[in-house]
């Protein structure tokens, strides 16, 4: 009975740090702009819509939608961009730039 109790334990535990983080990939925008709006609706005052590459300009559209057309209260508190470097399966270097999009109520 102890090990269910510890199985239990381990399923409940939570990164706080990253339950504000939505990171977008090559899905629909309205997929990631549902995944903010649920952030704000669960309590967060603070949500970063993440990309990587081309998702960049996805990410964008991600943080406009959300601010004009569903929560018009919301503003852009901090936008961070930078370059990764990665190596690729050839063992090329490549940069691959990044942006934070900062949403706060």
């Amino acid at each position: 009975m102890t090990e269910n109790k510890r199985t239990e334990h381990k399923r409940t535990e939570h990164k706080k740090a990253a339950d504000n983080v939505v990171f977008v990939g090559g899905k629909p925008p309205m997929n990631y702009v549902l995944a903010v709006v649920t952030q704000f609706h669960n309590g967060a005052n603070e949500v970063h819509i993440k990309a990587r590459g081309r998702a960049i300009s996805r990410a964008v559209d991600v943080a406009e939608i959300v601010r004009h057309r569903f929560m018009s209260e919301l503003k852009v508190d901090n936008i961070s961009i930078g370059t990764e470097h990665m190596q690729s399966e050839s063992g090329d270097k490549l940069n691959i730039s990044s942006i934070d999009i900062q949403l706060k109520r």
